[in-house]
């Protein structure tokens, strides 16, 4: 039976919930064959300095690219274990983290909205901050969120209509849209690093310079993730076939009803994901 953790250089490692109760796996891909390479319950450093023991320092060496979520457990674990290899944070979390401000930033003046009567002018938010906001808003920037979470070109006629509402009735809900916006677009120049890196670059001076607290802070956070997410962009590495793996494994989780103890769904996600064949008795 080979070795499922011999010759890895590319893998991508990632954390799945199996169980109500924040039960969870560390789930680690090879990017290379697209298998399940190790898995084990946990979700900190301990678990991920499992892996890397399970390795060894020699093997651990060998490793060029890690991709991953950002989560600090996971970096902070392979920058010890693997200093050679480059960690790329996954784009699909990185957009997440945008649209999960735009969320914010909705919410917000939703809540606003609700908290003024009809007809009434709002103050200015900011030199450039929403106006005229009134009760009567609420209702439409409840049901917006689709229209501003689903990609430009994936809105049905009536949420492109409710976009182009906010973009004339709310202009700070609808900059913060254009933010999110902005990160998207950059992960789609596929093959262009340098202007992708570039186009980063200008997303974060127009973040720190926007007045919308919920991006500021967001560049805050992108500008620590920033090698990271040029990694991402340089070698196109993402946690997409991870994900993919994960998805797999909650099916196996649904058709087995459950488990008593996480070793049976890593055995059958193994064999399943891992291409395991161990040795039958009499074959």
């Amino acid at each position: 039976m080979t070795d499922p953790l011999e010759g890895l250089t590319r893998i991508g490692i990632d954390e799945i919930s199996y169980k109500k109760g924040h039960k969870s796996l560390v789930v680690v891909v090879n990017h290379d064959t697209g298998k399940l390479v190790w898995a084990a319950p946990g979700r900190d450093k301990a678990t991920v300095h499992a892996f890397f023991e399970a390795l060894g320092p020699q093997r651990s060496a060998a490793i060029t690219r890690v991709s991953a979520d950002g989560a600090s457990w996971i970096a902070r674990v392979v920058a010890q274990r693997a200093p050679g290899a480059r960690q790329c944070t996954d784009p699909f979390h990185v957009v997440s983290w945008a649209t999960d401000a735009l969320d914010g930033v909705r919410r917000e003046v939703w809540n606003r909205a609700r908290h003024v009567p009809g007809g009434q002018r709002q103050h200015r938010h900011g030199p450039r901050g929403p106006e005229n906001e009134s009760a009567g808003d609420a209702r439409d920037l409840k049901h917006a969120r689709y229209a501003l979470w689903k990609n430009p070109e994936d809105l049905t006629r009536r949420q492109a209509a409710r976009l182009a509402w906010i973009e004339k009735t709310h202009p700070y809900l609808y900059r913060a849209w254009l933010l999110k916006e902005g990160i998207r677009v950059i992960f789609q120049l596929k093959g262009q690093p340098a202007t992708a890196k570039a186009a980063l670059g200008k997303w974060l001076q127009w973040a720190a310079r926007c007045r919308i607290p919920q991006f500021v802070e967001l560049g805050k956070t992108i500008r620590r993730h920033r090698p990271g997410i040029e990694a991402a962009l340089e070698y196109r590495l993402s946690n997409g076939l991870i994900e993919s793996v994960n998805t797999k494994i909650r099916a196996i989780t649904r058709m087995a009803f459950g488990f008593h103890h996480p070793s049976a769904l890593i055995g059958l996600a193994m064999l399943a994901l891992g291409g395991l064949r161990p040795a039958l008795p009499g074959r």
